[in-house]
């Protein structure tokens, strides 16, 4: 075992300590820790996004279909709808999921692609947990106009500890333009719940940072500072911590460039070590799945001049494409390895409990 590999157990082992004390007594086999993974759903179709709802349920968009999935905090997997419009192709399809309760509504807000642009919609969620639907009649554009291109199509949506929506887009293929404050593509959005400009913003539009190539994940840390991961080209994927109004650089530079006019990744990899994807807090550590790499890297933010070493399950899952805090303080993987992208691995996609070293 490398010595990179040696902290990523130490670290993970202190997070299980954590969890374990916290888990004492309960028996949801989506919060127990054990010596295998549990799975928890199973049967995927090329899943995007995951979002653990508060009874221990979670959503899952599937890209190609637009079909949303309930995974009920009984272990049951159905269909809570599909979304209108979506028109997939590529990396663009059904995307990020985020849900926010407003004045008594619970709404599910989703980014995907149309034949011409992708964009942030969003519609009630109504129903009970465990029979939760989409109602598709009552669905209500958030942000339109976000470029959409085979690739590069960015997706990931989260909502702030403001309250406000962040959405992260990609450069839709016109890298020239990713540093262009009035393209929506290649940047991190900050918008209210209904899509105005946020309040505060650096320029006072949407746009609350430039200069990237494709965010896939975004994620607080305690202290309230965004990250955001983010596809690199031929030589460095990266992780940056995100100011209002930052450049990023990109195309002008990619990785650590050391120059005045854009702000530096805090970490980097080689793409085939990563291609970063979701993002998650966890008890103080930031877990980035990686579909390349087909690994979980971890990272502490406490101590940002530390390169991120690498999680205890490296390629037991194959491609991770999210991460997700579960109940209890555990942590969940999406994977993404029936997207027409190589031979599926035995299992298919499915959203896992992963199994962590003894600590």
């Amino acid at each position: 075992m490398n010595g990179r590999s040696r902290r990523a157990v130490s670290v993970l082992g202190i997070a299980v300590a954590g969890i374990a004390v916290a888990l004492t007594g309960c028996t949801s086999p989506a919060s127990t820790l054990q010596e295998e993974p549990v799975t928890l759903a199973s049967g995927l179709q090329s899943p995007w996004s995951v979002v653990v709802l508060d009874d221990g349920g979670a959503l899952i968009s599937q890209r190609d279909d637009g079909t949303v999935l309930e995974r009920t905090a009984s272990g049951e997997l159905r269909t809570a709808g599909t979304v209108p419009g979506v028109v997939s192709g590529g990396e663009a399809g059904l995307n990020g999921l985020a849900v926010r309760e407003i004045d008594g509504v619970r709404w599910l807000y989703a980014y995907h692609a149309t034949g011409d642009d992708n964009r942030v919609v969003r519609m009630p969620l109504t129903g009970d947990h465990g029979a939760l639907e989409l109602d598709a009649d009552a669905v209500e554009d958030v942000v339109t106009g976000i470029p959409r291109a085979a690739n590069h199509d960015g997706g990931r949506i989260a909502f702030g500890p403001d309250g406000m929506l962040y959405i992260g887009t990609g450069d839709a293929g016109q890298r020239e333009r990713a540093r262009d404050r009035d393209y929506l593509g290649g940047k991190i959005l900050r918008v209210t719940p209904t899509g105005d400009p946020a309040p505060g913003n650096p320029f006072g539009t949407r746009v609350y940072s430039l200069g990237h190539r494709n965010v896939q994940g975004l994620a607080w840390d305690e202290s309230g500072t965004l990250w955001a991961s983010e596809f690199g080209q031929d030589t460095w994927d990266e992780l940056n911590r995100i100011e209002p109004g930052g450049d990023y650089g990109w195309p002008d530079h990619e990785g650590r460039a050391g120059a005045a006019d854009a702000i530096d990744p805090v970490a980097v990899w080689k793409p085939a070590d990563a291609s970063p994807s979701g993002i998650a807090m966890v008890d103080g550590t930031l877990f980035i799945a990686a579909l390349r790499g087909e690994r979980v890297w971890t990272f502490d933010p406490s101590r940002p001049d530390e390169e991120p070493w690498e999680a205890a399950f490296t390629e037991e899952y194959g491609r991770v494409r999210d991460v997700a805090a579960g109940p209890e303080g555990g942590l969940w993987l999406l994977t993404s390895n029936t997207d027409g992208r190589g031979q599926p691995r035995e299992g298919d996609d499915r959203l896992v409990q992963p199994a962590f070293p003894e600590g």
